[in-house]
């Protein structure tokens, strides 16, 4: 049975847009990727409130936060370890080019942040390249090397005076000992809009 415990919403709900969280997987954080604004929320776990009301970090997850471009960010995952976090920053709206509608532009990457282990601080160390466009799920692999990005459509691309299509695709990144990602190879997927690569996880075969 559930019971409502408490609402988090500073200071009246307006521009706060959380997504997704999870948890540290042995101290009382919790980590929160907020979509509209691009931030990484970070809460304390309360046992009267089940989150504390303000966040004890907040964090930038773009590169370039002052952007003018319409971005968002995506889902979240702590690294089983507990050492790093990592969430998606997605953009996906068109602009339209010689009667043809193209991608705006904007920041389709992973966050990489380091979690200091005492106070529960993420300190942003990478965004690393998803090599698709609107990452709208990714996975971690349990033994911690492997993370795995899925786009969730084909998009146009202005090129000079043309367009292209940058295919939907899986992504295949190898995890360091630092938390860093490195782009492995992608895999193009066949999606459309009736088709699309909506949801994507991992699961142990034994």
């Amino acid at each position: 049975m559930l019971t409502n415990l408490a609402a988090i919403q500073p200071p009246d709900g307006m521009n706060f847009g959380p997504r997704h969280l999870d948890f540290h997987p042995t101290q009382p954080w919790v980590y929160v990727s907020i979509e509209s604004q691009n931030k990484l929320h970070v809460y304390k776990l309360d046992p009267a409130t089940g989150l504390s009301h303000e966040p004890l970090f907040v964090k930038e997850t773009l590169s370039d936060p002052n952007t003018n471009l319409r971005q968002a960010a995506g889902p979240i995952h702590v690294h089983p370890n507990g050492r790093f976090v990592y969430l998606t920053n997605r953009a996906f709206w068109l602009t339209d080019f010689e009667g043809r509608k193209v991608f705006a532009g904007g920041e389709n990457s992973v966050a990489v942040f380091a979690i200091d282990q005492t106070t529960g601080e993420p300190t942003l160390i990478q965004n690393a390249d998803g090599h698709a466009n609107y990452l709208r799920t990714f996975g971690i692999d349990q033994g911690g090397k492997i993370l795995v990005t899925a786009s969730v459509w084909p998009m146009p691309l202005r090129e000079g005076n043309g367009v292209t299509m940058m295919p939907a695709a899986i992504s295949m990144f190898a995890i360091g000992s630092d938390g860093k990602l490195e782009f492995v190879r992608k895999y193009d997927i066949d999606a459309s809009e009736q088709k699309q690569q909506f949801w994507a996880g991992m699961v142990t075969l034994s």
